[in-house]
């Protein structure tokens, strides 16, 4: 999944979660934790990975269950001390579209293998051979079936953000 793909996934997982919790409310820092979330694993093991070869895949370190919990762990912890839970939620739920943002389609063809991330150091990095660079990337962007569904969850972001009174749309007013 895309970065956009990533981002509309879990932008609209927090907005419904927030339609429905009592006192939640979809503000500038919930949509700023959603969109560090959402993109969280790919800051981390991309460049790690890609430019830096520290990491063996750009699907490990912060593509394992085990990050997942530690991270947001702590991030939940930080704002449950400042009275906003809320927020610890957002960051995770934003964090755990992600990887189900990249695993569910390994999962409904059978692809277990390409899986293994998410158990990363404990199993092996998933079999993607040598990843490259950001810029090896760049010529894989292709028209696909999969890239409209991203396009599309992304217009669909843009009018449940609009329903939710734009939260945050000031920090481009400047």
């Amino acid at each position: 999944m895309l970065p956009w793909g990533h981002l509309a996934f879990g932008y609209l997982l927090v907005s419904a979660l927030v339609r429905v919790v009592p006192d939640w409310e979809m503000d500038r820092t919930t949509v700023l934790l959603v969109l560090l979330g959402t993109q969280f694993p790919d800051l981390v093991d991309k460049p790690l990975a890609w430019t830096f070869h520290v990491l063996p895949s750009g699907r490990s370190l912060a593509h394992s269950l085990f990050a997942l919990v530690a991270v947001c762990a702590l991030v939940g912890y930080y704002y449950r001390r400042r009275g906003r839970p809320d927020l610890g939620v957002a960051f995770t739920v934003g964090y755990g579209s992600h990887l189900i943002g990249d695993g569910y389609g390994y999962l409904l063809s059978g692809e277990y293998t390409y899986l293994s991330s998410l158990g990363w150091p404990l199993l092996p990095p998933p079999p993607f051979g040598d990843e490259g660079t950001f810029l090896t990337h760049i010529p894989e962007f292709a028209f696909t079936p999969g890239l409209l569904a991203q396009v599309t969850l992304l217009a669909i972001l843009y009018v449940v953000w609009i329903e939710d009174g734009a939260p945050g749309r000031e920090l481009f007013d400047r």
